[in-house]
């Protein structure tokens, strides 16, 4: 019988019964890639605070509730990207 490239191809390094999609090809993750469209991320929030929004009135002052937000989003971010680094420097 002709050998087809469907074949499955054995793996030495990893156990397929510990990691079953080692048997059809490469699995893993993007760390570098993930830090990198994180804090882009984290920049292009922090740049919608420029603009030409309009506050609530809040005790005789200008109170802008979308600035709150998006300032609350990017910390949310940074500490999401500052735990992922950790975690995989710890991992290593």
């Amino acid at each position: 019988m002709a050998s087809t490239e469907l074949e499955k191809k054995p793996s030495q390094a990893i156990d397929p019964a510990e990691e079953p999609s080692v048997e059809w090809g490469w699995h893993g993750g993007f760390p570098k890639g993930t830090q990198i469209a994180g804090w882009f991320s984290v920049v292009a929030v922090l740049c919608m605070l420029i603009g030409n929004h309009q506050g609530i009135l809040s005790g005789g002052g200008h109170f802008k509730m979308e600035d709150v937000w998006l300032i609350g989003t990017a910390v949310v971010l940074a500490l999401g990207l500052f735990y992922d680094l950790a975690k995989n420097k710890r991992r290593r």
